[in-house]
């Protein structure tokens, strides 16, 4: 009689530690999926804001959307693209170093961040970046030979007639 009451309290210790396992599992999976489709939502609303030339608005989500992702280097190529309609050269450089330091490889922010140096008229970085641009080019590699001739109207006369 002891041993049955002891396998049965035994039973029920084992039955409510999987019941509050259970609980745990769902609750947790549950959280993830809501933080997961939240997070995807501010980049693809800012996304949608920017394409409207709503800029104030898409920046807000997209600096919320960096709050949870805080590696999504797309926020920050469209913050940079922000900055870039704002004339805020300072902050859409900011915003661009952070793409290239998450994926040095983004042609699109070797891209910009190779014209707001031509822009700038720093022509050494221009000129490295336009280098590293033709190793890593993608889906811009139409674009080199503009930035080339962006970059050649910087050199001056007489450094053109000297080579």
């Amino acid at each position: 009689m002891i041993h049955n009451v002891l396998s049965i309290k035994f039973r029920i210790m084992i039955m409510n530690k999987i019941y509050f396992f259970l609980k745990i599992t769902i609750i947790y999976l549950l959280f993830t999926t809501v933080t997961f489709s939240v997070k995807d939502d501010y980049f693809d609303e800012g996304k949608t804001l920017f394409e409207k030339n709503e800029f104030d608005e898409s920046k807000f989500f997209f600096e919320k959307d960096i709050v949870f992702n805080p590696k999504n280097e797309r926020s920050y190529l469209y913050l940079a693209k922000i900055f870039r309609n704002k004339d805020n050269e300072k902050e859409q450089e900011i915003n661009l170093n952070n793409v290239l330091l998450l994926n040095p490889q983004n042609d699109e922010a070797i891209y910009m961040l190779t014209l707001l140096k031509i822009k700038q008229s720093n022509y050494s970085e221009a000129e490295e970046l336009l280098e590293k641009f033709n190793i890593v080019c993608k889906s811009f590699c139409s674009k080199e030979s503009e930035m080339r001739t962006k970059l050649d109207k910087l050199i001056p006369e007489n450094v053109k007639n000297n080579n």
